[in-house]
């Protein structure tokens, strides 16, 4: 508990973090995680990406789950299927939480604090990811 506590303003932050990009996916509900990762890359907002370098990377499980990243650097991404070396954030989730989170029909806070979202890495970079992918 005193664990949970302390990262308590993170995982709230996250949650927070998350809706947003839930609610711009609910305007066309995504079904497949491709068809979130697809959502994103149109979205991408570059202005919002200057001065930044970041590597995420996804590891969802289930029948549509998979790997992908995201590589940003300086305005510019890089989006594809597979693994990323020395990723700074990696989110871990089941293909349908995933989506869910996406369409906002999950909060991001409530899952991370029920595990069905998991973070590891840089705090500052994870909330990032919604700045540049709103």
């Amino acid at each position: 508990m005193v664990r949970t506590l302390r990262h308590l303003p993170f995982l709230l932050a996250l949650g927070f973090c998350l809706a947003p990009f839930g609610a711009r996916a609910a305007e066309s509900p995504s079904a497949r995680p491709r068809d979130v990762f697809d959502a994103m890359r149109a979205g991408f907002r570059a202005d919002r990406a200057k001065g930044i370098h970041v590597r995420y990377q996804f590891d969802l499980t289930g029948p549509e789950g998979g790997q992908w990243y995201i590589q940003v650097d300086d305005g510019k991404f890089t989006m594809a299927r597979g693994r990323i070396e020395h990723p700074d954030v990696i989110f871990s989730a089941s293909d349908r939480d995933w989506v869910a989170l996406s369409n906002g029909k999950l909060n991001g806070t409530w899952a991370v604090f029920t595990g069905r979202l998991k973070v590891q890495g840089s705090q500052t970079l994870a909330r990032k990811l919604d700045e540049m992918f709103p």
